[in-house]
């Protein structure tokens, strides 16, 4: 994969190379403030990029700015989002379009390589790959949702393992059942989201958008 790294701090930008690398992916270019992410992105149109939330020159939302604007210049952009705290307003916004290709990890939470990388080529790939926290802070303060709450408990469980970019098979180890159970709870969830898409990624993808924004 062709990868823009965006961190202003060195030593954990350096790293975030050093890994990818590590794992046989091209890191294309680096940026280390706003203005120099939003020129990577548009420049190199990466197979996905990772975008710290907070740089120069204000310290405030640059980085995240530069990746939503990126997006709406080339929809569908991936992007996987590194932030100290949940930005939640710049989450949903993230969120918004319905084009996937879009992650969101608190930094504290990325202690695995393979975790990390496993997210990223999903998020290359099209689909989501969210922190637990991240969706736990969104869902607490989001507003109701009828379609939402149609769902039964199980299919909760099983949407919001969803939304953290599990497949339906590592789901199924999640709550210790079949991975044809899964399948049917998925199938069951997506009629009363009214996701009818035959793409199933693509409907895996609407299911977690309507999840997390709850619109």
């Amino acid at each position: 994969m062709r990868i823009v790294v965006a961190e202003d701090l060195y030593l954990l930008r350096d790293g975030l190379v050093r890994l990818m690398e590590a794992y046989g992916h091209q890191v294309v270019a680096t940026a280390a403030t706003g203005p120099e992410t939003l020129d990577a992105l548009l420049t190199w149109r990466p197979d996905v990029a990772v975008v710290d939330v907070r740089m120069p020159p204000t310290q405030s939302d640059e980085g995240l700015r530069a990746a939503l604007d990126a997006r709406r210049e080339v929809p569908g952009l991936p992007v996987l989002i590194l932030s100290q705290h949940v930005e939640q307003l710049y989450a949903r916004e993230l969120l918004a379009d319905g084009t996937g290709g879009i992650g969101y990890f608190l930094k504290e939470s990325v202690f695995d390589a393979d975790q990390f990388i496993d997210a990223l080529e999903r998020v290359a790939g099209g689909g989501t790959a969210m922190d637990p926290a991240v969706i736990g802070k969104l869902l607490s303060t989001g507003p109701s949702n009828r379609r939402l709450a149609a769902l039964t408990a199980r299919e909760h469980s099983v949407l919001g393992l969803m939304a953290e970019g599990l497949s339906n098979q590592a789901i199924g180890r999640r709550l210790f059942l079949s991975e044809s159970a899964i399948s049917k709870y998925t199938t069951s969830l997506f009629g009363k989201l009214g996701i009818t898409d035959d793409d199933n990624s693509n409907r895996r993808v609407l299911a977690v958008l309507a999840y997390l924004n709850n619109p």
